[in-house]
């Protein structure tokens, strides 16, 4: 690490810590060649995903842009922002893990609505018909029906 002061590449680790929320190490380093100190801070290098949209077109992977469209279907409902934080952060962990350099939004979609269909079923039909754009009314009711007959199942204990 190179000295802002004398440019000396010789500094050692007078202290370490860890600093947002363990995702970087703030390093104190003291110059050998001028004993002066100054901060460094050391993070993982992420591999950006690009995300494949609809159109074809391709944009690095946003978790906010998850978070927004869970926030607008949880939207009136009695969703704590916890969870809808751990959601989107399960989620990213999922596409960073997945180890592929691209990923479809239809993809994503399908995450964010199988973690819906858990926390608030209301909410899922919210993201689910705006995501799977529903042409019409039976369509519609076609996934309801579905929702309903897998309610039905688990009820049942089957």
């Amino acid at each position: 690490m190179k000295c802002l002061y004398c440019d000396c590449t010789d500094s050692k680790v007078i202290d370490s810590r860890s600093a947002d929320d363990d995702r970087t190490i703030r390093r104190r380093r003291e110059c050998t060649g001028c004993g002066r100190r100054f901060t460094t801070y050391e993070t993982i290098e992420v591999t950006p995903i690009l995300v494949v949209k609809n159109n074809g077109t391709r944009q690095s992977y946003n978790a906010e842009k998850v978070r927004n469209g869970i926030i607008k279907s949880c939207e009136k409902r009695p969703v704590p922002m916890s969870v809808i934080d751990e959601m989107v952060a399960d989620i990213s962990k999922q596409v960073y893990n997945s180890m592929e350099s691209e990923i479809t939004t239809k993809v994503i979609g399908e995450m964010v609505m199988e973690r819906l269909k858990k926390v608030d079923e209301v909410a899922y039909v919210r993201y689910a018909s705006v995501y799977r754009s529903f042409k019409d009314l039976s369509s519609f009711m076609s996934e309801l029906k579905q929702m309903m007959k897998a309610d039905k199942k688990e009820k049942n204990g089957n």
